[in-house]
């Protein structure tokens, strides 16, 4: 009897490790500075990520998404019933950069 389940290839394992281990030349679509969120990610945020909103540089972003078009800012120093700092949603163009690379080129 012959076995006729097909072999991993380890050839293409590697490639893929390779390739998430390669830093990304652009920001994911999605990101949160929330901890509890399901779309912050802890790497990308302390290798640095700015945001062009509207054309205008803006510094405190808590959440955006470019395919949505929108922004999540912090408003002032005011705080939510569970510490959280109040945040408004706008929309419009979004333009999300890594600092390390603009500072390169």
């Amino acid at each position: 009897m012959t076995d006729a389940t097909p072999k991993p290839n380890t050839d293409a394992t590697t490639q893929s490790a390779a390739e998430t281990a390669a830093p990304l030349a652009t920001p994911p679509d999605r990101l949160s500075t929330t901890p509890s969120s399901p779309h912050f990610d802890e790497e990308l945020l302390t290798r640095g990520i700015g945001i062009r909103f509207n054309g205008v540089e803006k510094t405190n972003v808590e959440e955006y998404c470019v395919s949505e078009g929108w922004v999540r800012l912090v408003a002032g120093t005011a705080k939510d019933r569970k510490g959280n700092p109040m945040t408004v949603k706008l929309k419009g163009q979004v333009v999300p950069y890594f600092r390390d690379l603009a500072e390169q080129g």
